[in-house]
């Protein structure tokens, strides 16, 4: 091993101790979209990671040519809004199921996708080029369900690195959505480990090295109930490798233009966020809650909660259900809600 080498392993060894401190960004979602595409005249039949024909799955193609595999929790009745669910980094939308269907359940159409990289969908595993990718193709889900349902007002549900994403893709269409619920959110890195020296040495491998792996996540601290955390490990969907170098820098130019955009926020959005989170800053939240210019804003701590506080324990994830359902319904159009009121009594 040559002295190059050796100096690249321990600064790779120090960025993964000190800016993440072998912690990266995970967490779980859901989704669900449009009709599969078909392929052209006498191509192979494009397919999951897993092997399955994106003809049998429901799924979107992005811009890039990319199939991203959808779900839909749709209602009996006629829905009264949408919900789009984004989820974090190295999950996908099926653990976001018990969420969805308490929406669902409250005529609210839900949908979701897995993230390019992620779960079902297309592209090289919990990397991306560039992170606005993940928000364009989070609006051009929003317009296809829009178009379906024009006349109705949008939400979206947000986790983790999901939480970034549905901060960013609300800050660019600020009038398309009715509302913003966050959980445990990556709104900052971490001020102690993000110095400028660490992050100087983040984008010096991100040159020299930009696909050198660094620690994976420890899922002890996805949640305090230790049946989730092995769900979360048995979950061949999740991805359990390590954080490349050039995704950790998607990350911190994620969070950089979060931070930027805070002050000129808005929009009505709600905070759920455990104080014991060991993934994602709970800082960040209180920084959003503070900073941003929004008069309908609401931070909910919950003492000792883990990340995921949606499989947290189960009194936490009820109340967590709880929060995100009422909030929604909250702030629904009063017609809906009058309509609603009508099919109930007929």
């Amino acid at each position: 091993m040559n002295a190059v080498t050796v100096a690249s392993c321990l600064l790779a060894a120090g960025f993964s101790y000190c800016l993440y401190r072998s912690d990266s960004l995970l967490s779980l979602l859901r989704v669900s979209v449009a009709e599969p595409s078909m392929p052209e005249p006498g191509a192979a039949p494009r397919r999951s990671p897993q092997g399955v024909p994106y003809s049998d799955l429901q799924h979107i193609v992005n811009p890039d040519g990319l199939h991203l595999f959808c779900r839909y929790w749709e209602p009996s009745g006629p829905p009264r809004a949408l919900v789009l669910i984004v989820h974090g980094a190295g999950e996908h939308c099926g653990p976001y199921d018990e969420i969805a269907q308490r929406l669902r359940d409250l005529s609210l159409l839900v949908f979701a996708h897995d993230h390019v990289g992620h779960g079902q969908s297309e592209g090289d595993r919990m990397n991306v080029r560039d992170f606005q990718v993940y928000i364009r193709d989070g609006l051009q889900h929003v317009d296809l369900m829009k178009s379906r349902h024009p006349d109705l007002p949008v939400f979206i549900v947000g986790h983790s690195m999901g939480g970034a994403i549905a901060i960013l893709v609300a800050c660019e269409r600020p009038a398309d959505f009715a509302g913003v619920v966050l959980i445990a959110p990556m709104v900052q890195m971490n001020p102690e480990s993000a110095t400028p020296f660490k992050v100087f040495l983040a984008k010096v491998l991100n040159h020299m090295l930009p696909s050198l792996t660094l620690g994976s996540i420890d899922s002890k601290w996805v949640s305090r109930d230790q049946k989730q955390v092995e769900a979360y490990d048995a979950d061949e969907l999740n991805f359990h490798g390590g954080m490349r170098v050039s995704f950790g820098m998607q990350l911190m130019g994620a969070a950089a233009r979060i931070e930027r955009e805070i002050p000129s926020i808005s929009w009505p959005f709600l905070l759920l966020h455990g104080d014991a989170d060991k993934l994602t800053d709970i800082r960040g939240s209180m920084m959003m809650y503070k900073n941003a210019a929004s008069t309908d804003k609401k931070i909910q701590v919950y003492e000792g909660g883990y990340h995921a506080l949606h499989h947290d324990l189960p009194e936490v994830a009820e109340s967590v259900l709880n929060e995100v359902t009422g909030w929604i319904t909250e702030r629904l159009p009063t017609e809906t809600k009058q309509q609603l009121q009508g099919t109930e009594t007929k």
